[in-house]
């Protein structure tokens, strides 16, 4: 159930994004963790960061295909973004969030992530200077200032993938 909030609440949470926007804090993307790997993605390829809903499971998909959820009667195929990636299954439960993905792009897709990690800024990070990664939708390799390591999604690759497409078992 979504968190009631009071007028009060909306108009100074209002106020301070556009004190934000006007004093040049660009936070234009969104952190979250899928498994161990921490993700950022650009706030206008995500949609909405939701708890998990009740999943319907589907048959014959592949075991990263957590399901159909429906959001607000809108149904959304749900993909495990770590076991995607061949890492531990995320239970839908606890910390973990849908992050509806792919509307933007006429994809229905939400990926089930560890945890979202809230709004960032591009000028946090810094580029790594280790090899690039193999998978197609990793867009760069970043660092923060902890050293800890970041992952930028590419949303239009990801749901172009021939894999993320495919999650019938042939």
């Amino acid at each position: 159930m979504a968190k009631r909030i009071s007028l009060r609440e909306f108009q100074e949470s209002l106020v301070r994004r556009l004190t934000e926007a006007q004093t040049g804090d660009r936070r234009t993307l969104l952190g979250f963790q899928a498994g161990e790997e921490n993700w950022l993605v650009e706030l206008t390829d995500s949609g909405e960061v939701l708890p998990v809903p009740p999943l319907s499971p589907v048959p014959l998909t592949r075991p990263w295909f957590g399901g159909i959820a429906n959001v607000r009667g809108t149904l959304y195929g749900v993909v495990d973004f770590s076991a995607f990636q061949q890492g531990a299954p995320i239970a839908p439960a606890g910390h973990a969030r849908l992050l509806l993905i792919g509307a933007k792009h006429g994809v229905n897709s939400a990926l089930l992530v560890s945890r979202a990690l809230g709004l960032r800024s591009r000028e946090d990070y810094d580029t790594d200077p280790g090899a690039p990664d193999p998978r197609p939708w990793v867009a760069e390799r970043l660092r923060d200032h902890q050293n800890r390591l970041w992952l930028k999604l590419d949303t239009p690759k990801l749901l172009a993938h021939p894999g993320f497409l495919n999650a019938g078992i042939e």
